[in-house]
């Protein structure tokens, strides 16, 4: 998305930095003042219970109020979530490696719509049959993995294409970037160790689900049964998207 942000190497660190005070402060502060109201076993910290210490502390209003935030921020989340899955959705298919009908645009604010409703479509659909607690568990394990690739690919490009023009540049060196990297991969590799059988066979399945729909890509390709970009590859050996045409 980086693409797609006015001046990205000034407005990505300035984002960051003021996003991370925001999420810790509003972890820190409602824990710190329930514990400090209340004195309930841990038993009693299940879902929903900051709700309940809001109403004792400041009555009806407050523990609605809080509701209502848990609400927007679920939404803010789903929100940006469904963002970042767009625009993968759209690079891909800017790539040749998905049907170029997902690179569409909106006219008037050039968002990737078709590629924003087939992401909402199968999120609705994988939803509509699961439980919160297997929807929750499943997606953790998928983002995890998914982020330990986005690490590893970070990492190999930087190795192997130092000097190629991107949008935003990390300004680190690379060991130290590995450091960084190193960190949140811990508690990845943690997430999906301590994953259930449930979670496991749910997310086996999408990972299958995703292997076969690469297959049936390169099978609508060769067959030209659908629409691709021709992505041809420079000689630095990375993608540039071409025109939508049959390949």
């Amino acid at each position: 998305m980086a693409g797609e942000v006015d001046r990205p190497e000034r407005t990505f660190p300035q984002a960051l930095a003021v996003a991370v005070v925001l999420i810790a402060a509003s972890y820190l502060l409602p824990l710190m003042a329930a514990i400090g109201a209340t004195d309930a076993p841990p038993a009693k910290w299940t879902n929903g219970y900051l709700a309940d210490v809001a109403g004792i502390i400041g009555g009806p209003w407050l523990k609605y109020w809080m509701e209502a935030g848990a609400v927007l921020a679920s939404v803010g989340m789903f929100e940006a979530q469904l963002s970042s899955g767009a625009f993968q959705l759209l690079g891909m298919a800017e790539l040749g490696l998905l049907p170029s009908v997902l690179a569409r645009r909106a006219t008037r604010f050039r968002t990737p719509c078709v590629a924003i409703a087939a992401s909402s479509a199968v999120t609705l659909a994988v939803v509509s049959f699961l439980g919160f607690d297997d929807v929750v568990g499943t997606a953790n394990f998928l983002y995890s993995l998914g982020t330990l690739l986005e690490f590893a690919a970070f990492l190999c490009l930087r190795a192997r294409l130092p000097e190629l023009k991107r949008p935003y540049r990390v300004p680190l060196p690379l060991p130290v970037l590995a450091a960084m990297c190193a960190v949140p991969s811990a508690f990845l590799v943690y997430v999906c160790a301590v994953a259930g059988w449930r979670v496991l066979a749910l997310a086996g399945a999408h990972t299958a689900l995703a292997v076969g729909l690469h297959a049936a890509m390169g099978l609508c390709r060769s067959k030209n049964w659908l629409t691709f970009n021709a992505a041809a590859v420079d000689e630095d050996g990375v993608h540039a998207a071409g025109a939508g045409h049959r390949v």
